[in-house]
């Protein structure tokens, strides 16, 4: 049941070129930055990122991305980052974008076992070009499948030895959707407790979804827009 990692290293070791894989976070808030580090140390490539966006120009999975580590990109924003939209206009990087919506109901259709579900959005734009299309109560549907991962890398704010984690308010974002779909889940936390500690009430990811845990270190969480406002008299 202990299913601790010494690093974040040891923890993606087995990662191979060409894997999909999930990566939680909404913008630069809730990356698993030990675990992007590591894959970018790793070298591997041809990979397929799931996640929102891709970080900025040098942050989150932007590290990948000006590596060439990063063959396509499914998300539902290019965001901040210059070399994300560079490579999409120079067609030397893979994208499907998906409405924000559609991609979260993707993930958590993935993991729920559904392997594919109806919604409006999208329809009659070029989101819905080569897919099936129906129509219920007189509302038009688009048909959109699940998504799946070799791994996803997700961070938390607590997680104990089994696995059982706990987010901090929004850097919870897609991490538990991505935990469930992907056949092997790497967490790393801010803080690792021991089993037990946590209220089991309160724990946002059960520990049947995590497969690896590792405690993190050394994080920078960046600001991707800093925006502040004069302080009154």
């Amino acid at each position: 049941m202990n299913k601790v990692f010494a690093s974040a290293a040891a923890a993606v070791a087995d990662i191979p070129d060409g894997a999909t894989v999930m990566s939680a976070g909404f913008g630069l808030c809730g990356n698993p930055e030990n675990l992007i580090r590591a894959l970018h140390d790793r070298g591997v490539k041809d990979l397929t990122i799931i996640s929102n966006n891709c970080g900025t120009t040098d942050k989150g999975l932007g590290v990948l991305l000006a590596a060439g580590q990063v063959q396509k990109m499914i998300a539902s924003y290019v965001g901040e980052n210059k070399v994300f939209e560079k490579l999409f206009l120079d067609g030397k990087l893979e994208v499907e974008l998906n409405p924000q919506g559609t991609l979260a109901e993707r993930i958590r259709a993935g993991g729920a076992g559904i392997p594919a579900f109806y919604t409006p959005t999208g329809y009659g734009t070029v989101v819905a070009d080569g897919k099936e299309t129906r129509e219920f109560a007189g509302i038009p549907c688009v048909l959109e499948m699940a998504l799946h991962a070799d791994f996803a890398l997700i961070k938390a704010w607590k997680g104990d030895a089994r696995g059982n984690l706990v987010y901090r308010k929004t850097a919870r974002n897609f991490a538990p959707m991505m935990a469930a779909a992907a056949r092997t889940t790497i967490a790393e936390v801010e803080e690792l407790v021991e089993v037990g500690e946590l209220d089991g009430d309160r724990i946002h990811t059960p520990g049947i979804y995590v497969h690896r845990i590792l405690q993190g270190t050394g994080y920078e969480k960046p600001i991707e827009q800093r925006t502040v406002r004069k302080r009154s008299a």
